[in-house]
């Protein structure tokens, strides 16, 4: 009975380090882009979620695929589709595990953008790429309001939105741009 408790207990853990990288993911203070191809299931769907930008090729088929296989949902999946979708269309996708078409994905938000048939990696890649040259304090302050967003209430939000406002005035990205502008 002991050792059946430290079992669980041990491998629970060791599920929640593996699971850890969709936290990472989500919080890393840069933009993180996806290249969705082929079939993407249930840990590939979740990861792909904790992702900001999710650019899927026309022909990539999504599904959570958890209860297919008598799992009850990991990797963030649940948390990030509760997050996109609400709890209703949420639980849907997770207890039936219905198929979805590049095209279903972006009309619900699971992807952000459908590419052309072998276009996803260069697009995808053109993206980051895109992004790296970018104001990389003002992306990160932007993951963060839209996280408070999220979590946080409205005096929350503000508060954050103010912070992180003022912090991004004083940066050369801010400084330069507004010169430009000028």
């Amino acid at each position: 009975d002991c050792q059946k408790a430290f079992d669980f207990s041990r491998k629970t853990e060791d599920v929640r380090r593996l699971m850890d990288v969709s936290r990472i993911i989500h919080d890393i203070p840069l933009p993180v882009v996806t290249a969705l191809k082929g079939r993407v299931t249930g840990p590939g769907l979740a990861l792909a979620l904790a992702s900001d930008i999710r650019i899927a090729d026309e022909s990539t088929q999504l599904t959570t695929g958890y209860a297919r296989f008598g799992l009850s949902g990991g990797y963030g999946g649940v948390y990030f589709l509760t997050r996109l979708l609400g709890s209703a269309r949420a639980r849907e996708l997770l207890l039936l595990s219905p198929d979805l078409s590049a095209a279903e994905g972006l009309d619900m938000g699971l992807v952000t953008r459908v590419v052309p048939t072998g276009t996803v990696d260069d697009d995808a890649f053109d993206l980051a790429m895109d992004l790296a040259k970018g104001p990389t304090t003002s992306f990160g302050c932007i993951k963060q309001n839209v996280s408070m967003a999220e979590q946080g209430s409205i005096g929350e939000a503000l508060d954050m939105e103010a912070e992180t406002y003022v912090l991004c005035t004083l940066t050369a990205d801010h400084q330069e741009a507004s010169t430009a502008f000028r």
